[in-house]
């Protein structure tokens, strides 16, 4: 016989709502290990439900131990449940898993032991509680040489995530460049790290520009090297007025500190993805489909 108090440890168990329980009990004969396990396949089902729709929303976040960093970005369909604890939660539980671990890429990650499952099942496991689509979209592993500093910044709660690596110098140095890269949104770190395909097509764009000024070819073409100065210094890290200093680039900044940048990454949630339209009448059909 199932017992309220059954459904009671069940939903404190799995977070899945009251009927869910009972029917999985009920199935179950009342076994709640097995009714876990169905659930969680149900959950399967309902993730699966979910992959269609638009994930653009979440946090980006930074674990660090001494020797190692990880960054990470976890997408929700929604703002408001990116700022609910439940997904907080999921973020921290994601980073540290991997922070502790040896993996490198997304399918390591996600095969990676979570108590009685693995990541995959967590997430599997948190779409199905808080009843959106929830993407773990990307990480990198960073860690740290000898006479090397993490700049670690986050930016809005952490709608952008700033992870630096300085060799030389120290943590306050770093962090000072990861706030430069999180408020500025460069491209590249080096003028050296900017494809050739991009210099050229900034190059005809120049051009162009100063053609329709009234320059001839000529005087346009000796006009160019001078804007590409300033294309570099907008989108390249280093060559970047340091906002602590604008009569300093931040590469002038990390020499005066006798340091110079290895790494730096950066996170900004949903870029580059399709942002969510959200319509209230087909948000409301969508839910009563997903419980039918």
């Amino acid at each position: 016989m199932v017992t309220a108090q059954m459904v009671k440890e069940l939903r404190e168990k799995t977070g899945a709502g009251m009927i869910d329980c009972k029917n999985a009990l009920v199935e179950t004969n009342g076994d709640m290990d097995a009714a876990v396990d169905l659930l969680r396949e149900k959950g399967i089902l309902k993730a699966s439900k979910k992959e269609s729709r638009i994930a653009a929303e979440g946090l980006a976040n930074i674990y660090s131990n001494d020797k190692k960093a990880v960054i990470l970005e976890v997408n929700s369909e929604t703002d408001f449940v990116s700022k609910n604890e439940e997904f907080k939660s999921l973020l921290d539980e994601i980073g540290t898993t991997i922070l502790n671990s040896d993996a490198t890429t997304m399918e390591d990650a996600l095969a990676l032991p979570y108590e009685n499952g693995t990541l995959q099942d967590l997430l599997v496991a948190k779409i199905a509680k808080i009843g959106e689509k929830l993407s773990f979209r990307r990480f990198e592993s960073v860690t740290l040489h000898d006479d090397e500093h993490f700049g670690i910044y986050i930016h809005m709660g952490g709608k952008i995530a700033s992870l630096v690596v300085v060799k030389g110098a120290d943590e306050a140095v770093a962090k000072d460049v990861a706030m430069q890269q999180a408020a500025m949104k460069p491209l590249y770190t080096k003028v050296s790290d900017v494809p050739e395909e991009a210099i050229e097509k900034e190059r005809e764009i120049q051009k162009e520009i100063a053609m329709n000024e009234g320059k001839s070819p000529e005087i346009a073409e000796k006009a160019v090297d001078g804007r590409m100065k300033k294309y570099f210094k907008e989108v390249c890290l280093e060559e970047q007025a340091f906002i602590k200093d604008s009569g300093l680039s931040v590469s002038q900044y990390v020499e005066n500190h006798h340091s110079e940048i290895v790494k730096a990454i950066r996170y900004e949630v949903g870029e580059g993805l399709e942002k969510r339209q959200d319509d209230f009448a087909a948000e409301v059909m969508s839910q009563i489909k997903d419980n039918e």
